[in-house]
């Protein structure tokens, strides 16, 4: 399905709110994070979902929630529902919350990759030599004895490939279906995730299981998360329907800038060099892509003119 075109001022406007969902969406995961060893993984999918749905629900006023393609949209909030499962295992095993987003740098990569059968983009053979390039600074970053040669690293890049994939089917649904429909039936997915993930033993956070309600003041911080996911989905889905793929991947590394800060504020946290190193090449593979497709934009508005 061929991307559609925008407008600068609407493309503006849909950077601000994707901009925003990033911001919003961090700050969620530094607070799952930090209540994972309570809740666990089943806990996580049970308030994001909960909270979450209610949450877009009440802010839409309860309008526009039934969906328009729900083959897809409900294929797409299962994909996202599996990446949360993986994230949250992953931050519950140990894994920081910037090595976490160093890993998820490569998804603008994957993105631009995916848009060629998706979206009906063309790659030439700078944007394939810089994918290339991304896929060495992941290579880096997972070196054989560096901080992130552990298993947990494998699963993240399975997460990413998903994430990858849900965003463009994000920007696919948004052509059709709206916004709080979008972000509405993704949180609701996370409950039966959430239920189906209970009995498993493995993702709990300690032999008695998940501490569903501890204190008053971590409720607040669970229910903030939940909140805070149902405000950035509809950002997410707001912006994806305003701006395309290629000049929303370069904000795919805002978490990462986020991340380090909140990571060691809250967790003390101190990526490697080899974390950040490898890191700063893919993004700037990333930003290299992000140019070409300007160009390649560009060019393109110039031969329609002359036209």
């Amino acid at each position: 399905m061929p991307e559609r075109s925008t407008s600068g001022e609407a493309a503006v406007r849909g950077l601000l709110f994707a901009f925003m969902g990033y911001a919003v969406i961090t700050c969620a995961d530094a607070a799952v994070k930090a209540m994972l060893p309570l809740i666990g993984v089943a806990g996580a999918m049970l308030w994001r979902g909960a909270v979450g749905a209610l949450s877009v629900a009440a802010m839409a006023g309860f309008r526009g929630l039934w969906p328009r393609r729900p083959g897809l949209l409900l294929g797409r909030s299962a994909m996202h529902c599996c990446v949360s499962v993986i994230w949250y295992y992953v931050w519950m095993s140990g894994f920081g919350l910037a090595d976490s987003y160093a890993v998820a740098a490569a998804s603008p990569l994957l993105m631009t990759l995916l848009a060629i059968p998706m979206l009906g983009e063309r790659v030439g053979w700078r944007r394939w030599s810089s994918c290339v390039l991304g896929f060495c600074g992941v290579l880096f970053m997972l070196q054989p004895g560096g901080d992130l040669w552990r298993w947990e690293a494998a699963l993240l890049l399975v997460a990413v490939c998903g994430m990858a994939l849900s965003r463009i089917w994000t920007r696919t649904l948004a052509s059709t279906d709206t916004p709080q429909a979008i972000a509405f039936w993704l949180m609701l997915m996370h409950l039966p995730f959430g239920v189906a993930l209970f009995n498993v033993r493995s993702l709990w956070p300690d032999a008695d299981g998940p501490d569903l309600f501890p204190s008053l003041a971590l409720v607040g911080v669970l229910l903030f998360f939940g909140m805070a996911n149902a405000l950035a989905h509809l950002l997410f889905a707001r912006g994806f329907a305003l701006a395309n793929i290629a000049a929303l991947a370069p904000l795919e590394y805002t978490p990462l800038l986020l991340g380090v800060g909140l990571g060691f504020a809250l967790f003390g946290e101190v990526p490697a060099w080899t974390t950040l190193g490898g890191a700063a090449v893919v993004i700037a593979a990333g930003l290299y892509n992000v140019h070409r497709e300007r160009v390649r934009r560009a060019e393109e508005r110039a031969r329609a003119a002359a036209a």
